[in-house]
């Protein structure tokens, strides 16, 4: 067995921990609807979030071009779906008794939900260069001025309160990513 298989692996299991663990968050409003009511900017994370984890499944399967695999790259690309592991943890606690429900409980713990989030993008650039510099320089300069944009309004949704500031947040990152998918990997 190859160490991409092998790596693979892991990252399938943790993936699919994150998706079913959105999916079972999610679904709670369905089987106990008068429990905690839905929050619009929340969920709407919650879709961004599965749309990202798909997005990983896909772009990560790059890496089996990479021959030389270190532990550094191994545990890098670890602690990259690990993070959204915890992203999706955030968005779905087991237990929201000391919250009067999601709106409360997003904007009390929107600093760790944004501070893995903007993380994410910074690995990810790292995650990019293992994947060679003629897959960075296919992205084309777009690609790091999304980065460093996604992560400074990470940084900055960490210190605003403006709720109508959150749910512009979370539409642009829905339709840009959105766009981004389909502009460069639904292209031959």
């Amino acid at each position: 067995m190859d160490k991409f298989a092998h790596i693979r692996m892991i990252l399938g299991f943790i993936l699919s921990l994150s998706i079913a663990h959105l999916l079972r968050g999610v679904t709670r409003f369905i089987v106990h609807p008068t429990k905690s009511r839905p929050y619009w900017i929340h969920l709407l994370w919650a879709l961004y979030s599965f749309l990202a984890l798909v997005y990983f499944w896909w772009w990560e399967y790059r890496l089996s071009q990479l021959h030389e695999w270190t532990f550094a790259a191994y545990s890098l690309v670890i602690f990259y779906i690990v993070l959204y592991y915890i992203i999706c943890f955030l968005l779905f606690p087991e237990d929201l008794s000391e919250y009067e429900g999601y709106k409360a409980y997003f904007f009390a713990r929107k600093q760790w939900f944004y501070g893995m989030l903007g993380t994410t993008f910074l690995v990810d650039m790292i995650d990019t260069f293992l994947k060679g510099e003629a897959y960075f320089d296919r992205l084309g300069p777009e690609y790091p001025i999304r980065v460093a944009t996604h992560f400074l309004l990470c940084m900055v949704a960490i210190r605003v309160k403006n709720e109508r500031f959150h749910g512009g947040v979370v539409i642009l990152f829905l339709l840009y990513n959105i766009s981004w998918i389909l502009r460069n990997y639904f292209v031959e």
